[in-house]
């Protein structure tokens, strides 16, 4: 297969949703900072490979180790996936607003994490669909439908987090939902996906439960996002 069909099929879901955060921003970023966030979260997949392998040894004993448990898959979905990932990609966001001076809008929170989320999982998407050889179209329809929109929803969340920490309430408790509430989304749906590794039955079970999933944590991330642009409209009629 061609592999510019297969990095296109690898990148085009990513850049869709992308498009659709951006085009919601009023005041845009600039190009520049957008396109660092995007590459540094593109770049985050060296670092959290690394990282899980480690995990996955120190709790496994074996890197690429098969889970015979419903017990192993859960442990697998939130400490070696879910954790490191959302972790990695919470100080890549950091890196990115921590003296960017564009970061003046609530919704830019959204905006910058969402880059970092999709930038990864544009890249995460293009190693699964090129390993897959003749199944490939079949791993990008269901990573278009299901995973990369899960990085998606991921970042919204933490990018609102992100700012409703930095500009409305400092308190603890928001401090560590920025980097709490997407590792349990992101460990629900790793271990709804992963069910399938020890048992079918419970797998196809997984699988409903895991789209119904996905389609309510679509609604908490358009309903942040709609939340964040009222508070950036109020303040702007404010000022």
């Amino acid at each position: 297969m061609n592999i510019f069909i297969l990095i296109t099929a690898g990148l085009l879901p990513a850049i869709l949703l992308w498009f659709y955060v951006w085009k919601k921003d009023k005041q845009k970023e600039p190009t520049s900072r957008l396109l660092k966030a995007v590459l540094l979260g593109a770049a985050t997949c060296i670092p959290v490979a690394f990282v899980e392998m480690l995990v996955e040894l120190g709790i496994f004993g074996a890197i690429d180790y098969q889970p015979s448990t419903l017990y192993d898959t859960t442990r697998m979905a939130f400490l070696v996936a879910a954790l490191p990932e959302e972790a990695v990609k919470l100080l890549a966001l950091w890196l990115v607003l921590r003296k960017n001076p564009f970061f003046d809008e609530h919704y830019d929170g959204i905006v910058y994490a969402v880059c970092i989320g999709l930038g990864f999982a544009a890249v995460e998407n293009i190693f699964y669909i090129i390993g897959s050889q003749d199944e490939w179209a079949t791993v990008a329809i269901s990573r278009a439908l299901l995973a990369v929109p899960g990085h998606y929803a991921f970042a919204v969340i933490m990018g609102y987090y992100y700012s409703l920490h930095h500009f409305v309430d400092h308190s603890t408790k928001n401090a560590v939902y920025i980097l709490l509430i997407p590792v349990l989304a992101h460990g629900i749906y790793d271990a709804l996906a992963m069910s399938s590794m020890v048992d079918e039955t419970i797998g196809a079970i997984c699988f409903l439960i895991l789209i119904a999933f996905c389609i309510k944590m679509h609604k908490v991330a358009r309903k942040y996002m709609l939340l964040q642009i009222e508070r950036d409209e109020t303040h702007s009629s404010a000022v």
